[in-house]
């Protein structure tokens, strides 16, 4: 198996409590910005599918999509803290998020 670092990963905890429900999606790589290093990763916090009304779930973990849409654990329900998300949650999607409660 080839493995090649890519530095060191640096994530904020959103999570306000252990307790979680996580099930697995396909993360798509569709509208996801390459980073420096050419990878293009879903960042823990992620409104999934989409920051909309089509909103399901938050990404549990990075995901990284540089080789095309892969499994991800997307949170169901949780209590995080809204501030340390990678973006502000629209206010469309928070009534398709009923099992995600902002702190």
């Amino acid at each position: 198996m080839y493995v090649k670092n890519y530095g060191k990963a640096e994530g904020i905890n959103f999570l306000a409590s252990a307790t979680v429900t996580s099930f697995t999606e396909q993360i798509s790589n569709s509208g996801v910005a390459a980073d420096a290093n050419g990878r293009k990763v879903v960042k823990a916090g992620t409104v999934w599918p989409a920051n909309d009304a089509t909103a399901k779930g938050l990404v549990y973990s990075d995901v990284d999509v540089t080789e095309g849409p892969q499994p991800g654990a997307v949170l169901y329900e949780a209590w995080v803290i809204e501030e340390r998300l990678p973006e502000l949650v629209d206010a469309l999607a928070k009534p398709e998020l009923p099992g995600i409660k902002f702190r």
